[in-house]
């Protein structure tokens, strides 16, 4: 998730995605992503299991930020909020 183009980035692991981003949103989850406005959309993956999850969770959370960037861009090089994408609407 982002704030803005380039700005502050969270990452992140649920079951459920649209009720998370739902709830990051709408400042329901205290913490990271209310104090510093994360409420964009702008990447995902899905994996098999919680547990390759959480693997992939921490291997991007010790990348270089540019190399984050990158990964959003190669698929969002316009970094939309892919949130209404999800939800089917």
């Amino acid at each position: 998730m982002a704030s803005k183009p380039y700005g502050t980035l969270y990452i992140g692991i649920t079951n459920d995605l649209v009720k998370r981003v739902y709830q990051h949103k709408n400042n329901i989850v205290e913490g990271f992503t209310k104090k510093y406005s994360v409420h964009d959309l702008v990447y995902f993956e899905e994996t098999e299991s919680a547990q390759s999850a959480i693997l992939r969770e921490k291997q991007l959370k010790f990348w270089h930020r540019k190399w984050k960037i990158e990964l959003i861009e190669k698929i969002n090089p316009e970094w939309k909020d892919l949130y209404q994408e999800i939800v089917g609407n």
